[in-house]
């Protein structure tokens, strides 16, 4: 059986409706509402719960259109049921749920961070054995190891505190410059020296015990709070002392401290878990440096690297159908219709 599965994410500012048969994308319909945000310098969660509400059918009937299939053609609904901000959630949920009972179809109700990794099986991809990914995004910045897709996903680390993508933000409205950060700060570096400032690498200091090094409890865990304080407070003593502020070159600085612990960690994690190969998604997958660097390093750890276009990297509703659709085909027993929507979902629970 070759599943029609159609997918529904609304975790965060994006309402996105996807199409799969099987791993064949068919559709793939967007609705962003970054412009709206963008005066307030980051996401506000009600604004983006009533974009949900505006954007959810046209964007729906968008995606059947595209895909030529109607909702009576459909083997199953999924639908992002966490993490992601709890409004937007709400919204996904009960327009998947009203499909499903209106249609009569099975729903799905996935894990947003494991369909960044299902997506990687679209047209023609493949999830070989030893798998690991790496997201990095506005709101999620961790390493899993992928046992089995569809039940058996590990957190090896995550961030302690911001986001990567959450860092470029608001480092990026501290040196005055557009929202979203990340494709901002990451023009602005081209044109700095990234060794300019020699900013802090959060949790990566060796630990020891006696004289030998051990193992520490943030092995794989980022925290990014100390290099944006670090940040500031380059810019205060510029301020301070009337030096004009080398805005590019902070920008490269800052921006080659947050790839360079980003990729460490995950190549480590790697090495000591028997990880051949390494997914990256999310939004920041976008990164120039952050691809660069990684390629890099995965190609001298002997580690094969597989990055998704940049439309499936971001949210999207074809992630979320291709995990539905792995679902399907391993014989997953549908979701319950009275599940609630889960803003803190743990990786580790792929299917409510």
């Amino acid at each position: 059986m070759t599943p029609l599965v159609l997918g529904i994410e609304s975790s965060c500012d994006e309402t996105g409706v996807g199409i799969v048969r099987g791993t064949e994308l068919l559709a793939n319909s967007v609705s962003s509402s970054m412009a709206e945000h963008v005066r307030f310098g980051g996401v506000i969660p009600e604004i983006a719960s009533r974009a949900h509400l505006d954007a959810f059918v046209p964007t729906l009937q968008e995606a059947l259109a595209t895909a030529g299939v109607t909702l009576e053609e459909l083997d199953g609904i999924a639908v992002t049921a966490g993490p992601g901000l709890a409004g937007a959630l709400m919204v996904g949920v009960s327009a998947a749920k009203a499909l499903a009972l209106a249609t009569g179809k099975p729903l799905y109700a996935i894990n947003h961070l494991v369909a960044h990794v299902g997506v990687g099986l679209l047209n023609g991809g493949s999830l070989p054995e030893n798998l690991g990914a790496l997201l990095v995004s506005g709101g999620h910045t961790e390493i899993l190891r992928v046992h089995r897709l569809t039940d058996h996903v590990e957190l090896l680390g995550s961030t302690i505190d911001d986001a990567a993508g959450e860092a470029y933000d608001k480092i990026a409205r501290i040196l005055g410059l557009a929202y979203p950060g990340g494709p901002a700060i990451d023009r602005l570096a081209r044109e700095g020296d990234p060794r300019a400032v020699k900013f802090p690498r959060g949790l990566t200091a060796p630990k020891y015990m006696g004289t030998a090094e051990q193992p520490g409890p943030h092995r794989y865990d980022f925290s990014f709070s100390g290099l944006k304080t670090a940040v500031a407070r380059r810019i205060e003593a510029d301020e301070a002392a009337g030096t004009p502020t080398p805005v590019a070159d902070l920008a490269a600085s800052f921006q080659e401290a947050v790839v360079d612990v980003v990729t460490s960690k995950a190549v480590l994690a790697c090495r000591e878990h028997g990880i051949t190969t390494l997914l990256l998604g999310g939004g920041v997958a976008a990164n120039s440096r952050l691809r660069g660097l990684l390629a890099e390093r995965t190609a001298a750890a002997g580690i094969e690297l597989l990055i998704p276009p940049v439309s499936l990297c971001t949210d999207n509703g074809a992630m979320v159908a291709a995990l539905g659709s792995q679902l399907v085909m391993a014989g997953a027993a549908p979701s319950s219709l009275d599940f609630a929507p889960d803003s803190s979902l743990p990786v580790q629970t792929v299917q409510l």
